[in-house]
């Protein structure tokens, strides 16, 4: 059972959970936040399997989002941190979580002290891991990513610790982004003169759910998509904003395929050497990493065969522009 913080209302974190159809996964969530005693606020997107229930049960505060309005991410937070904030104005730090996160025990208490050591630091995270990485490799895949470098970092993911000050200062997330919002809030965060800092400390526990192919294809669309929306945003100096991970998915794709095309006409079959590049850069890159065994392959193969997916976020976007279509969610998870 995790500790009760035993600290003033203006000193305890307040928590804004975010989800929509998460199962036993949200109650996970809730019951690792509800042990603490501060502020919950749910912010619930049109769930059908009794979340909002479940979440009143345990006493949080729930906000129904308007689904006549389109759903982003971004808009569930801001809609949680408004009432957060509304109920609770006195609030230094607000711990954003995702639904199909539990939050691991220490956590909140060092992140919280971390923040009261250093003005600087505007945004805390950890180190997300998945539930289940062993089950499958689009699981195992979810926790290679997560393991990102400590220290000063540029971007946080869904699960971060919050200013509520410099949140309030930059004014939230932008409603309007369906992926990559917390990396586009922490760009403004560090041009407000803050900084962003990963500790080396267990933070939450992911569930991905992700057991097909399928998938793994649409979160990866989902990151193509986010990252030239954030290079379309923020892509100019000084911050180059994604820029490198949009192009590199342009390269490793239309850089290769176009050519190929080329000197298939030109010299006929032959031509479809050039192909021979994705096999070696799939070695190159598991002889590069420092994991081990099969699972090195696995991931210097599905590294490889992502920049495709990315891709086809990237022409998704700019699809979405150029017939001013609606931006819907790129969704991946199974209920």
């Amino acid at each position: 059972m995790m500790s009760k913080l035993k600290v003033t209302d203006n000193c305890r974190p307040g928590f804004v959970i975010i989800g929509r159809n998460e199962g036993d996964r949200l109650k996970q969530c809730l019951k690792s936040v509800t042990a603490y005693a501060s502020p919950v606020v749910y912010v619930d997107s049109g769930s059908t399997d009794g979340s909002v229930e479940y979440a009143r049960t345990l006493g949080v505060q729930v906000v129904e989002l308007d689904l006549s309005i389109p759903f982003t991410a971004a808009r569930a937070r801001n809609a949680g941190f408004s009432r957060l904030i509304d109920l609770y104005p006195a609030l230094n730090y607000v711990q954003f979580v995702d639904g199909d996160c539990e939050v691991v025990s220490g956590w909140v208490e060092n992140a919280q002290n971390f923040l009261d050591s250093d003005d600087t630091v505007a945004v805390v995270c950890g180190r997300r891991r998945e539930r289940y990485p062993e089950k499958t490799i689009y699981n195992f895949l979810c926790d290679i990513e997560w393991d990102t470098p400590v220290g000063e970092a540029m971007a946080c993911g869904g699960d971060a610790m919050m200013r509520v000050n410099v949140l309030q200062q930059v004014n939230g997330f932008r409603d309007d982004l369906i992926a990559g919002e917390e990396p586009e809030l922490c760009v403004r965060i560090r041009q407000a003169g803050f900084r962003i800092w990963r500790l080396d400390q267990e933070m939450t526990l992911h569930d991905a759910a992700m057991t097909k192919f399928s998938q793994w294809w649409q979160r990866s669309k989902r990151a193509g998509y986010a990252f030239a929306l954030g290079a379309s945003i923020h892509g100019n100096l000084p911050e180059r904003h994604w820029v490198k991970e949009t192009r590199r998915a342009q390269i490793w794709t239309a850089g290769v395929l176009i050519p190929t095309f080329l000197f298939v006409l030109l010299f006929g079959y032959s031509g479809l050497l050039i192909l021979g590049i994705y096999p070696l850069q799939v070695v190159r890159l598991a002889l590069k990493s420092e994991l081990q065994g099969v699972r090195n392959w696995q991931w210097a193969f599905y590294t490889v065969l992502g920049k495709f997916p990315e891709i086809v976020g990237q022409f998704t976007l700019f699809k979405n522009r150029m017939f001013r279509n609606r931006e819907t969610l790129i969704e991946y998870k199974q209920g």
